[in-house]
């Protein structure tokens, strides 16, 4: 099927979320280090990414990580699956997607429901070919 890569600093979800996707028939790694992730994704392209928000170092790191990612990657789907509001009440939601600011395919809070996180991902892994079939 895919390469996933999930990007979260909690291992226990990340693990979870990588399950879960395994058992639809994907490939998935994980990084729990934002600072690392780039060098993950230089060694190898993956076909999607889920990508977390906050992390210890950095509490807004996912933004930052998901608009460096998009400089390198313009056609990646990048799910954004975070618990930000829980932290910030901001709203933060699909509406703020944005090319310049929050360049990611989808946004999804924690925590989320595992039927609809395989959906969304599948969603994106058919978005993704159909791009690269243009």
């Amino acid at each position: 099927m895919a390469y996933l890569l999930v990007i979260d600093d909690d291992e226990d979800f990340g693990g979870a979320v990588a399950s879960l996707l395994e058992s639809q028939g994907h490939e998935v790694a994980v990084e729990l280090d934002d600072a690392k992730a780039m060098d993950r994704l230089q060694q190898r392209r993956p076909d999607a990414i889920v990508l977390d928000v906050m992390f210890p170092e950095n509490p807004i790191g996912g933004f930052e990580l998901a608009r460096k990612i998009r400089r390198s990657f313009q056609n990646l789907p990048i799910l954004m699956l975070t618990a930000v509001n829980q932290q910030f009440p901001l709203g933060f939601s699909n509406k703020d997607i944005d090319p310049t600011w929050l360049p990611v395919t989808e946004f999804l809070e924690k925590p989320v429901d595992f039927g609809l996180l395989v959906e969304r991902v599948n969603r994106l892994l058919q978005a993704g070919a159909n791009e690269n079939d243009d």
